[in-house]
C-alpha cells in the first residue's frame, strides 16, 4: 500500500489515471474507501485523480495532537509536493470541502478550479447542523464498528432512497467498515471543524468553483452552499432535489457528469 511521509506523519494515497491532476478530499469519519469505484472510474478517464486518507483517518496516520482544517490543508500541499504536483484542480466533500477553502485561500496558485461538495463557511454565519443530527453523530457508546456505520446511514441518505435502494446503503456500510476511524481520531477531527471558519475570507477566492449540494442533506443543511455561491465570486451552484449528504454516490453519474463538464470548460 503507498504510504509516503510528510512532515511528521505517513500518509496513505493512490492515484488513478493520467492527465491534469484532480486531488479528491474526504471528509469527517471518512477515507479513500468511502469514493465509489465507478466515480474513481471515470473521472481518472479525464485526469490525474489522487485520492488519499486525511490525518486520522483509515490507514494514515494519528499523531495524539490538536487538528486544524488548516492542518489538513497542509498535509496535502505536503502529498502534492511529494508527489511533484505542481497545480490542481481540487473537489472536497464535507469536511474535505472546509480543507479545499482553507487550501485554495492559503495557496491560491496551486488550485486551477475548485468543486465544493455538500459543504459549510462554518463560523456563525453558516447554517448550523440540526441538533437530532449531532447527537446522533455523538451517541458513539458502546456501539460496534457495524452499529456505529449503520447509524451513519440515515445520515447520509434520504428515508426513501434508503427504502428503494437498500443495496446502496449496505455497500456504504461495508466500505466504511474497511478501515474505520478511532474514537480519538474521530474527536479530533470533529473538533477541527468546530473551529472553522471561512465566511469573511470566501470573497478572497479568485478560481472558478462549482458548489454542489442535495436539498435534504441534514448533516450540514444545503443552505449552506447558497452561502458558498454567494460569497464566492462567480460561483456556480448545483442543488439536487431529494438528495443527502452522500449526494456523491446517490446521483454518481450526474455528479461526475457535472464535474467533467465544468473542469474542462
Amino acid at each position: 500500500m503507498p504510504k509516503i511521509r510528510i512532515g511528521e506523519i505517513k500518509m496513505y494515497y493512490e492515484i488513478h489515471g493520467k492527465g491534469f491532476p484532480l486531488v479528491m478530499i474526504m471528509g469527517l469519519l471518512a477515507n479513500k474507501d468511502w469514493w465509489i469505484p465507478e466515480v474513481i472510474e471515470e473521472l481518472s478517464k479525464h485526469f490525474k485523480v489522487l485520492i488519499f486518507d486525511n490525518r486520522g483517518a483509515g490507514r494514515t496516520d494519528a499523531p495524539k495532537i490538536d487538528y486544524t482544517i488548516k492542518m489538513f490543508a497542509d498535509d496535502t500541499l505536503g502529498l502534492m509536493d511529494a508527489l511533484e504536483i505542481e497545480q490542481t484542480h481540487m473537489l472536497g466533500v464535507s469536511m474535505g470541502g472546509m480543507i479545499a477553502q482553507e487550501f485554495v485561500l492559503n495557496y491560491p496558485d496551486r488550485v486551477k478550479k475548485l468543486v465544493l461538495c455538500s459543504t459549510t463557511p462554518g463560523g456563525p454565519h453558516s447554517v448550523p447542523t440540526p441538533p437530532e443530527t449531532i447527537a446522533a453523530m455523538m451517541d458513539r457508546e458502546n456501539l460496534t464498528e457495524e452499529q456505529m456505520a449503520r447509524r451513519i446511514i440515515p445520515l447520509l441518505y434520504p428515508k426513501d432512497y434508503i427504502k428503494n435502494n437498500p443495496e446502496v446503503a449496505e455497500r456504504t456500510i461495508n466500505h466504511i467498515l474497511i478501515a474505520p476511524i478511532t474514537e480519538d481520531a474521530y474527536m479530533r477531527q470533529l473538533n477541527a471543524i468546530m473551529k472553522f471558519d471561512t465566511y469573511d475570507r470566501l470573497p478572497k477566492i479568485n478560481r472558478p468553483t462549482l458548489v454542489m449540494s442535495g436539498k435534504e442533506d441534514v448533516l450540514l443543511p444545503y443552505k449552506n452552499s447558497e452561502i458558498l455561491a454567494q460569497r464566492i465570486p462567480r460561483a456556480k451552484l448545483v442543488l439536487y432535489d431529494k438528495v443527502g449528504h452522500g449526494m456523491v454516490t446517490q446521483v454518481a453519474e450526474d455528479f461526475v457528469e457535472k464535474v467533467i463538464e465544468f473542469l474542462e470548460e
